[in-house]
């Protein structure tokens, strides 16, 4: 592997400014007309537009084959005559979002469904907030990470990427113990030590 230290640092410096400004957007400023798949696939590419567009199409999360799935497995409210109203756009949002980590059968579990529209809100809310939260202490995280190749060697970490390739390993890495650990939490649901949860290390 070959990368360009100052296209990589330049890119890190873009995606914290990005994330820094980025907001999902507010539930009064979601459409609530009834939007067609097709215009619900296209707001939620605007909504989300931080996913890499170069994905295959099957990995993709925003396309009209995987909101078809999302509805299918009852994740979500089915559309009303097709039509997709606010109540399922804050759906796909959080949908889309954790897709990105988790798998739909553990995303079912901690995505209330069969909700009023006011308990969707107050969960979209939350999430709203706890994605921006999220997104600000992950720009800290690879700050201090990437601190030899933004060249503020001074700011070091005891854990840091000397190499762009390092920054990947790591950044890979720490993705897949924060998904496993968000696995593991949510199969703790219903569970005391009693009656059947484990405090062993596995």
């Amino acid at each position: 592997m070959t990368f360009d230290n100052a296209l990589v640092a330049g890119k890190l410096r873009r995606w914290e400014g990005y994330l820094n400004s980025f907001r999902l957007p507010e539930w009064d400023n979601i459409p609530d007309i009834g939007l067609y798949m097709e215009q619900v696939v296209v707001l939620l590419r605007q909504y989300l537009d931080y996913m890499p567009p170069e994905l295959q199409e099957d990995e993709q999360p925003i396309t009209a084959s995987a909101i078809n799935n999302y509805v299918r497995t009852r994740i979500m409210p089915s559309p009303e005559k097709k039509r997709y109203y606010r109540v399922h756009i804050a759906y796909l949002i959080m949908i889309c979002t954790l897709k990105q980590s988790l798998s739909i059968a553990m995303i079912k579990r901690i995505i209330p469904v069969g909700i009023d529209q006011s308990e969707v809100r107050q969960s979209y809310e939350s999430f709203a907030i706890r994605h921006s939260m999220a997104a600000q202490h992950f720009v800290q995280d690879v700050k201090a990470l990437s601190a030899v190749i933004l060249g503020h060697e001074d700011e070091k970490s005891e854990v840091t990427a000397e190499r762009p390739e390092d920054l990947i390993t790591y950044a890979a890495m720490m993705g897949g113990w924060s998904a496993l650990l968000a696995e593991k939490l949510i199969l703790l649901e219903g569970l005391t030590i009693d009656n059947g949860g484990s405090i062993e290390i596995r």
